[in-house]
């Protein structure tokens, strides 16, 4: 079935199948399993969405940037964007890492949507050296959140 589907989205909608985006991208709970969230209704089809894709190699400053990106998509974009995040190296369904070419411990992609659709991303990497100043490290992620994806209104 999951393969029916598949030929009749990749014949009507190839953008979506190159970016190998699932359809709904809603507000996540880290408690429930990608599928689940996935199989939800559409609700939120409309929302582009910043991934925060990481590891299993050792990283230093990688759990306390993951901290700081949580702490500011909740506080100033949580109505505006859909949020991931992601161990790649446990993805068996998706296939991140070829779709946004992932190699680092800690990765950032921000993905526009539009009217349900992925019109391009924008990665952001080595976030984990930027972690001493975190003033300036919410500045920058700020900037970079607000120039690429700007406001879906």
């Amino acid at each position: 079935m999951k393969n029916i589907i598949f030929i009749i989205v990749a014949c009507v909608f190839p953008c979506l199948v190159k970016a190998q985006l699932p359809q709904y991208q809603g507000a996540y709970n880290p408690q429930q399993n990608l599928q689940e969230y996935f199989a939800e209704s559409n609700a939120n089809y409309n929302k582009s969405i910043i991934y925060v894709f990481f590891n299993n190699n050792a990283c230093y400053g990688c759990p306390e940037a993951m901290a700081l990106l949580e702490q500011i998509y909740q506080q100033y974009y949580s109505d505006e964007y859909s949020f991931f995040m992601i161990n790649y190296q446990n993805d068996d369904e998706y296939n991140f890492i070829e779709t946004y070419n992932l190699t680092q411990p800690l990765e950032v992609v921000l993905v526009r949507i539009n009217d349900g659709a992925a019109f391009g991303y924008q990665k952001i990497e080595n976030l984990q050296n930027q972690i001493s100043d975190t003033f300036s490290f919410e500045e920058y992620v700020r900037y970079r959140i607000d120039s690429f994806l700007g406001n879906n209104g």
